[in-house]
């Protein structure tokens, strides 16, 4: 096996490890699980790891260094009007072959999918073009930020309630495992052009600016539309009894992935081609290892979304129903809890993220303290979903409090960690949230008689707040032992390294 795809496979087991340790001890503990369903989930999880690996190592061959590219040139254009264009059609394309927006848009049957889909695509087309544009002109990621929250949070008022929580799990969605890898590297490659001191902190900001577009589209899609009753149909758990079913149910659901996710990777092909005829930027030994890296990327994300959605996805509403029914229920709270800090581990774009903050800031950031970080921002947003479950807690009440609170440290940390902060959220709310936490989340509210769009839509949300919060926080403790030890502010660091990785992948 290549020494590669084996680190990548090792890294990914221990991150899925621990979230499929919870899951057995609660159905040893609270709620039997039927065997066939456990195997099931078992199976899923071997596939998720395996798929994770392939998919890091693929996203690391062919995704970044195709976004670094891109963000190279577009760099060195001119016009303006183009640049919008080229931001406008990649956030566009890149969107719509997102998986994770196709889950979402599939559980919420009260808005037509295509018509959720355009809406989200268009919100991050738009705002990926001006998030393009900031870096070219170096304007504050904070003060945009701020101006555009309060937009939010005005519009979140005018629109019916049951539009709010999809309007903000929206935001999360489209930043997935297809995304970030590409938008995040094509910040990089804006940014290390420029070489000035600020460069590192703005090649942060993309993702950040790309999950805003699809919440302010769909509230404003919510000015003139209005849902319809919902009818919501649970996973069901698959009834095997012999390894040979089990075997088989995963063959037969596999089809569906396959073109999915074939159908999702074609369009950023393309835009590679098209890159490769007009730029002539790679050699041919480059363009093959990018080729290879989409070949890894394909088999990752099919045996991902395969072992997620059918082994890990029925398991989750089923344990949410099944607590939800128990005078116990109260303990999904903590469960909650406890799963949202092992399940961010196991998100294929979280990874991504930390080792790129680890690379840009030279190592000030580790990898390992950003996944500490994120597992205990995203443990209590899980906690207050399940509380929002069993209490019927408006999602107004925490939302809202929670961007002021964000939006008021963007004035008082580092500019490298705004970026950082708020790319986290969008990246941490990724296929294991939608296909995991989302229906255990519908299970339990199913089973107390909440409403499904009011309550148990907005986990997603809750996902992408909390670690704006947890990283700014962060990001001040790492300035202020900086400052005490007299060393540079981390923004200085980094940028040199990332130029560095360009010029060599470049060099091939």
């Amino acid at each position: 096996m290549n020494q590669k795809l084996k680190e990548k496979i090792l890294e990914s087991l221990s991150a899925v490890l621990p979230i499929t340790g919870i899951v057995l001890l609660l159905s040893i503990l609270l709620v039997p699980i039927d065997l066939g369903a456990m195997v099931m989930f078992i199976v899923g999880a071997v596939m998720l790891v395996v798929g994770m690996g392939f998919f890091q190592l693929g996203a690391e061959m062919a995704m970044t260094p195709l976004g670094e590219g891109i963000g190279v040139q577009i760099s060195k254009t001119r016009n303006i009007f183009l640049v919008f264009l080229i931001g406008f059609f990649m956030g566009l394309i890149i969107t719509l072959s997102e998986p994770d927006l196709q889950v979402l848009a599939q559980q919420v049957p009260s808005i037509e999918n295509f018509t959720l889909i355009f809406t989200v695509a268009v919100g991050v087309g738009i705002f990926l073009a001006l998030a393009i544009l900031r870096i070219v002109f170096q304007i504050n990621l904070s003060t945009i930020l701020i101006v555009l929250y309060m937009i939010l949070i005005g519009l979140s008022f005018a629109v019916p309630k049951d539009f709010l929580a999809v309007a903000f799990d929206s935001g999360g969605v489209t930043t997935g495992p297809m995304t970030v890898p590409f938008i995040m590297a094509m910040g990089v490659g804006l940014a290390s052009v420029r070489g000035d001191q600020n460069a590192s902190s703005d090649s942060f900001g993309l993702v950040a600016l790309s999950s805003v577009g699809p919440v302010l589209a769909v509230l404003i899609l919510g000015l003139f539309f209005r849902p319809t009753e919902t009818a919501y149909t649970a996973s069901a758990v698959a009834d095997v009894k012999t390894t040979r079913d089990v075997i088989m149910e995963f063959l037969m659901s596999m089809p569906p992935y396959v073109r999915e996710v074939l159908i999702s990777l074609l369009p950023v092909a393309a835009v590679f081609v098209l890159f490769q005829v007009f730029s002539r930027r790679y050699k041919r030994r480059q363009v093959t290892r990018v080729s290879i890296g989409f070949l890894y990327t394909y088999i990752g994300l099919v045996l991902f979304l395969c072992g997620v959605n059918v082994g890990f996805a029925p398991v989750g509403s089923s344990l949410g129903s099944d607590i939800g029914a128990e005078s116990w229920r109260w303990l999904l709270v903590p469960i909650g809890m406890l799963i949202g800090y092992y399940i961010v581990k196991a998100e294929p774009a979280i990874q991504v993220l930390n080792h790129q903050v680890e690379s840009v800031t030279n190592g000030a950031v580790s990898a390992r303290s950003m996944n500490r970080c994120l597992s205990v921002g995203v443990s209590v947003s899980v906690g207050l979903a399940m509380l929002r479950v069993l209490t019927g807690l408006p999602i107004y009440w925490i939302i809202i409090p929670g961007y002021v609170i964000a939006l008021v440290l963007s004035r008082l940390v580092p500019k490298m960690f705004v970026g950082i902060a708020f790319d986290s959220g969008g990246v941490a709310s990724g296929p294991m949230t939608t296909t995991f936490l989302l229906p255990l989340s519908i299970g339990a509210c199913n089973a107390v008689g909440g409403n499904l769009m009011a309550n148990a839509f907005g986990v997603v949300a809750l996902v992408a707040l909390t670690p704006l919060i947890a990283v700014q926080i962060m990001g001040m403790l790492y300035q202020y032992k900086l400052k005490a030890a007299g060393g540079i502010t981390v923004q200085e660091t980094g940028v040199l390294d990332a130029m560095d990785e360009i010029i060599e992948f470049e060099e091939g």
